[in-house]
């Protein structure tokens, strides 16, 4: 029996761990991070597991020297001193994704809503008409879609997009050639997707290089009338050239799950955690956005990652990291 802790746990979660690991691990359970707990209760832990509000920094590793494992219940592992751990041999693991065809399908939830004209249509019949004059959609047969970014979740995206006859293009500085092929899309440049697609949906991640990526200086290569999906970062879209073009017609529509001053959430996550500033400042930040009310916007809140599948996911893939290690094979290593 391993001794095992586990951090920013809900109970939901303790149970979870209780059940899935009886035999292989004693469990110290906390719904607070590391630096609320007191040290000298997980002074004799081999495992440490939280979420990103625990800082495994390495004035607290110091402090447990028999850890051998950290398993962190995010993707990013900023808040891990991972120097010190390869310098004390500390195996760190994390959940490299768990939400890739969830956020590919809020893409096309997000699409068809904005094509088919659902929310009009919706609020009409609530007003106390049934009449369908003004709402007529678009099919997506036939249609091009844009993706940019070919990662796990822009390739969902166009496996989807094939299935309703779309013809896909994308954009990768990275291009994986064999998915090319076997997918039956096309590798085009950044602005030849721009000026080619129909419809153009953002996947990649927020980084220096793709701040902005949609911007005043190439939003115009857009046909008239282009729809704009975004449930990756909001920093990868210049707000006020989509607000501009979605104005002037040159946009007719955006779908977007994030918002452009999203830049303090590191974890999607995080926006489940009860009582953050963050999600206040979320809330704000929706009620003052330029894009919010303007009728030819969908704004969800960051919700695309938000299934019971895919919070189920990193749970699975915790106890898979805890038990692969146990066992002498890690996986999901950092």
């Amino acid at each position: 029996m391993i001794r095992t802790a586990f951090f920013d746990t809900d109970e939901k979660e303790k149970l979870f761990f209780q059940k899935a690991l009886p035999n292989k691990c004693e469990l110290v359970l906390f719904d607070r991070p590391v630096s609320q707990v007191d040290i000298t209760l997980v002074e004799k832990c081999e495992i440490l597991s939280g979420f990103v509000y625990s800082k495994f920094s390495k004035e607290i590793l110091e402090k447990l020297p028999k850890v051998k494992l950290i398993v962190t219940q995010s993707t990013g592992f900023d808040h891990i001193d991972i120097k010190y751990c390869k310098k004390k041999g500390i195996t760190v693991c994390n959940v490299p994704e768990y939400g890739s065809n969830t956020v590919a399908e809020h893409t096309f939830a997000l699409i068809l809503t904005l094509m088919k004209r659902i929310i009009e249509s919706t609020m009409r019949v609530k007003m106390g008409s049934f009449d369908p004059t003004g709402l007529t959609g678009f099919d997506l047969k036939g249609k091009t879609l844009g993706v940019i970014g070919t990662g796990k979740i822009g390739v969902n995206v166009i496996k989807i997009a094939k299935g309703f006859g779309m013809n896909a293009i994308a954009f990768d500085p990275f291009p994986k050639k064999d998915l090319e092929k076997y997918l039956g899309f096309a590798y085009k440049s950044l602005n030849e997707v721009l000026a080619e697609s129909d419809i153009v949906t953002l996947h990649c991640p927020s980084c220096e290089e793709t701040k902005h990526i949609i911007n005043d200086k190439n939003i115009n290569l857009m046909k008239d009338g282009t729809y704009l999906i975004n449930t990756a970062r909001g920093g990868l879209i210049e707000t006020q050239a989509l607000f501009n073009a979605l104005k002037s017609g040159k946009i007719a529509g955006a779908g977007l799950d994030v918002l452009e001053e999203e830049s303090f959430l590191a974890e999607e996550r995080e926006l489940l955690t009860k009582g953050t500033t963050e999600r206040h400042n979320l809330l704000t930040l929706a009620q003052n956005h330029v894009l919010v009310n303007l009728p030819n916007v969908i704004v969800t809140p960051h919700n695309a990652f938000n299934s019971k599948e895919a919070l189920q996911r990193i749970l699975d893939t915790t106890v898979l990291n805890i038990e692969s290690f146990i066992e002498g094979n890690p996986i999901n290593t950092v």
